[in-house]
């Protein structure tokens, strides 16, 4: 591989926000690793772009981000493939409007949403460390909400799609401070960008919208930003030089906005991390 190509890892990869972003890198003439849940989706999406771009150095790898051992195969593809790695873009996401656990007992949201890219992200730092001056972006949706720390599965709490999808998408913001922290040094920066509200398939096809998200889709989506117009602001903090010192920020629209007050409690995003990293089984820094 030539080592001057930059390399990037984009999960949620195969439509919407994920697309949008691969599209650009692909295009840029990045070597870019696609992440996707669906292997013929994954395909067509990678095929599609291999033939709008002409850059043929788009791979695809399958992997269901609420399974921690599919996560860690994924982590392990990677290093197979790739030296280094230049960006890494937590984009999937998704929504649940019934409650459910996965097969690690955690929450699906939560675990799809926050956990995933926890992990991803921790067992991929050695390529990220490997490059000159890796990127991390983390698309974290803004929310006013709360993370419930002692009820992250709501056990005793009611559960709402929206109340779930708040904190999973919160714990975004908080992992962000955290790892930038401790990233410090390591010429590695870690940002979180709230892309904006979009046409979206949050949830996909497999019934995890809700039937009023799906109408207004249905009504008003001509009336939304489309998936490009989003993916400015993630190629943004991947790409341009005026913040390629910055880290642990949270952005909207090329600058900085206020992000709900629990992220900006250091005794949260500590107890956050260190409950992450117990669910995952994963020893970090500080853990």
């Amino acid at each position: 591989m030539d080592e001057r190509t930059p390399v990037s890892v984009v999960t949620g990869a195969n439509s919407g926000l994920g697309r949008a972003v691969s599209r650009a890198l692909v295009a840029a003439g990045d070597r870019v690793f696609m992440v996707a849940r669906d292997a013929s989706r994954g395909a067509a999406a990678r095929d599609q772009l291999i033939a709008e771009t002409g850059n043929s150095r788009v791979e695809l790898l399958v992997a269901d981000l609420a399974s921690q051992a599919d996560v860690r195969r994924l982590a392990k593809a990677l290093g197979e493939r790739a030296d280094q790695i230049d960006r890494l873009i937590n984009n999937a996401g998704t929504a649940y409007p019934v409650r459910g656990l996965t097969a690690d007992g955690i929450e699906r949201t939560f675990a799809v949403n926050h956990l995933a890219p926890f992990l991803l992200t921790n067992l991929l730092l050695p390529l990220l460390e490997h490059a000159a001056a890796a990127r991390i972006v983390n698309v974290g949706t803004r929310i006013d909400t709360k993370i419930e720390l002692d009820d992250i599965n709501f056990d005793r709490r009611r559960y709402s799609m929206m109340r779930a999808y708040g904190q999973a998408k919160l714990g975004n913001i908080l992992f962000t401070r955290g790892l930038a922290a401790r990233l410090d040094g390591t010429g590695i920066t870690a940002n979180c960008v709230f892309p904006g509200v979009f046409r979206s398939n949050l949830g996909g096809t497999d019934g995890a919208q809700s039937a009023l998200l799906r109408l207004f889709a249905r009504t008003f989506g001509w009336a939304l930003p489309s998936p490009e117009s989003a993916a400015e602001r993630v190629l943004y903090l991947l790409q341009s030089a005026d913040v390629s010192d910055t880290t642990g920020g949270y952005f909207g629209k090329r600058r900085l906005i206020r992000a709900p007050a629990q992220a900006d409690d250091p005794g949260a995003v500590e107890q956050l991390w260190r409950l992450s990293a117990e669910l995952t089984g994963l020893q970090t820094d500080g853990a």
